[in-house]
């Protein structure tokens, strides 16, 4: 698997995977993805992410989850 827009840098934002050229997390791509219902809203408001970036953060995301069954509580 090829993230090519994923970058992890110790001297940028304390090593955590980033969106390349950007200070935008993958966490943070994964919370703004879950908070707009609309892409063209979304795209709008961060520019600086397009599909590939998004589809990368999702890929790398998916990558680092353990497959195993949690009990969640409600």
């Amino acid at each position: 698997m090829t993230l090519e827009r994923i970058s992890i840098d110790p001297e940028v934002m304390n090593g955590q995977p980033c969106i390349r050229g950007t200070r935008l997390t993958v966490k943070r791509v994964l919370h703004i993805l879950a908070q707009y219902k609309d892409r063209d809203e979304l795209l709008k408001d961060y520019p600086r992410l397009d599909d590939d970036a998004i589809r990368d953060a999702l890929l790398y995301a998916a990558a680092s989850v353990e497959d195993r069954t949690e009990e969640l509580s409600y």
